[in-house]
């Protein structure tokens, strides 16, 4: 009984293990090709639980998922101007046909990656050889990595791949070029600065003669407005004195002996020579016999 029971235990364990080698999953992720003595006898393209014959068949898994294939190294392009530019890139692509795949690369992917940079470098050096450096950095860049992707396309579906999108990540001078054209940058935004320059010192300097001229025009009408009323003034002033001093001449013309006696002994140091019974001390006399 034991035995037979052991028997069992072992016939279950090979079936068990016999299942196990002819049951394999396909997620959403992959695909795969089945093989029968190293013949392609199917392909599983659906996810889910599939049978193969155990020990005769094997399976081979392939990404389904889209992939990215960058440069390591940005690579040299000539323009239509024979300008050399350095243009950093990358893929997107995935299997769509897995026996084609297979058939055309042998299911390596390292084969495929190649054969994908080599078709895009080789329409990449097309177009750019039909433009400008500007054209290529800015003007047709949408057209051209429309252009590679079609191209680049039509090509690897003969090795049952997709190419989803082509990529310019970016577009630069080599370092030479880039160092020739920051000197002429410069050189021009200097330019462009010292004409500033020149139009603001030129601007400054009319609006400063401007201001100085302004400036004499209105010290002038100030200095005519200022006599203007100074003279009206002295007018006025005139009118006065003669109006006081023309009641009483006498009183006036001993106002102005004063005044005369005033500026004349100013200084101890004043010396006059003057004959005694001249006119001008008629008011001295006249205090001085007063007194007596």
């Amino acid at each position: 009984m034991d035995k037979k029971i052991g028997n069992i235990l072992i016939g279950l364990v090979a079936v068990l293990v016999l299942l196990s080698m002819s049951i394999f999953v396909v997620d959403q992720r992959q695909r795969a090709i089945v093989f029968q003595l190293g013949e392609v006898v199917g392909v599983k393209l659906e996810p889910g639980l599939y049978f193969k014959i155990p020990l005769m068949q094997n399976v081979r898994y392939f990404d389904a998922r889209i992939l990215t294939l960058e440069s390591s190294e940005p690579e040299r392009f000539i323009t239509a101007e024979k300008k050399n530019v350095l243009v950093d890139s990358f893929i997107k692509w995935r299997i769509v046909d897995v026996s084609q795949y297979y058939i055309s690369v042998g299911g390596d992917e390292v084969r495929a990656k190649t054969r994908l940079t080599q078709t895009v470098n080789a329409s990449m050096r097309e177009e750019f050889g039909k433009r400008t450096i500007h054209e290529v950095v800015s003007g047709e860049r949408d057209k051209i990595m429309t252009v590679l992707r079609e191209k680049a396309d039509v090509d690897a579906r003969k090795i049952g791949v997709e190419v989803l999108d082509v990529r310019l990540k970016r577009v630069d001078y080599p370092l030479e070029i880039s160092e020739s054209v920051y000197r002429r940058m410069d050189a021009e935004r200097k330019r462009v600065a010292n004409e500033l320059r020149a139009s603001g010192a030129a601007e400054s300097e009319k609006i400063k003669a401007d201001a100085d001229k302004q400036r004499e025009v209105i010290l002038a009408e100030a200095y005519r407005e200022a006599q203007k009323i100074k003279g009206q003034g002295d007018a006025k002033a005139t009118a006065i004195y003669s109006a006081a001093f023309g009641r009483d001449p006498e009183f006036y013309s001993f106002y102005r002996s004063l005044d005369a006696y005033k500026q004349s002994f100013k200084n101890k140091s004043d010396v006059m020579v003057l004959d005694p019974s001249s006119s001008f001390f008629k008011y001295l006399k006249g205090t001085s016999r007063s007194n007596k």
